[in-house]
């Protein structure tokens, strides 16, 4: 587990609900158990202090980062599409798929300019994670008016034009081909088999530590299907839907995980 997606997964999981901030030393202690070494996490904490995501605080005379306000927008999001069967009103999201409010529409960015292979490259992470779709090189599709694809577009210094299309008869079809949906449910039938065998590692007896370990790899590696996964209403998505099921299965053992998981957070948050 690379160091920044542990600390995006750390702040986004446990330390966002305690105050977003954290003293170094307990950063350190908090991502000891999943492999990643002192020196690693200062990097990667130094390197999202420079992309916005981090700022530096004092706690208790303690040197230490909280979020910024970017980044406690973008986690509040991602959480709502990581917890999506639970009910509306807790913050995981309305409907659990991140797919509240569509006002059945296609909206569309068509790029003034087709940028290089590697801005494209970088352009395409950060406009997938908001769920949008390439439909070529210069135009994209999403289910919503984001205004982040707008900064975004603006911080890579791309212009780009905005339109809003009504759905059609096809518009099951096209979605099904556009976020390729068959590519994508076998994904989440191959992780489903993944994370069964990994939460068979934490049973009763598991120590607060082991239970954290373990909730923070499932978490992880749930988060990557934020990069895939748009968030479309049922509507557009198959019958007996692969990302139901597991959906269902992460949030109920993310739960039984979290009370053990807490209490390792909590003492590593309080140790001096």
């Amino acid at each position: 587990m690379h160091a920044r997606s542990a600390l995006f997964d750390l702040y986004g999981d446990h330390l966002r609900a305690r105050g977003a901030r954290a003293p170094v030393a307990a950063l350190v202690r908090l991502l000891a158990p999943l492999g990643v070494h002192p020196p690693a996490v200062r990097t990667a904490v130094s390197r999202m202090v420079r992309q916005g995501w981090l700022e530096p605080v004092r706690i208790e005379g303690q040197p230490g980062y909280a979020l910024t306000s970017r980044a406690r927008r973008r986690l509040d999001d991602a959480a709502a599409r990581i917890y999506r069967t639970a009910p509306e009103g807790n913050g995981s999201g309305a409907g659990g798929n991140g797919s509240g409010g569509w006002d059945r529409h296609w909206h569309l960015g068509i790029l003034r300019e087709v940028p290089t292979a590697r801005r494209r490259e970088q352009l395409a992470s950060q406009l997938a994670f908001l769920g949008w779709a390439p439909l070529s090189d210069g135009a994209w599709v999403g289910l919503r008016n984001d205004a982040e694809v707008d900064q975004i577009l603006g911080m890579e210094g791309i212009a780009a034009d905005r339109f809003r299309a009504p759905v059609d008869d096809g518009a099951v079809e096209f979605a099904r081909r556009v976020w390729k949906l068959d590519e994508l449910g076998a994904s989440y039938d191959a992780w489903l088999i993944e994370a069964k065998a990994l939460v068979e590692t934490a049973g009763d007896d598991t120590s607060d530590e082991q239970a954290f370990a373990v909730r923070s790899e499932l978490v992880h590696e749930w988060r990557k299907f934020l990069f895939r996964d748009p968030g479309l209403p049922a509507e557009l998505l198959p019958q007996d839907w692969a990302g139901t099921r597991a959906a269902a299965f992460f949030d109920s053992h993310a739960e039984r995980l979290s009370p053990a998981a807490g209490r390792f957070v909590d003492n590593c948050l309080t140790y001096h």
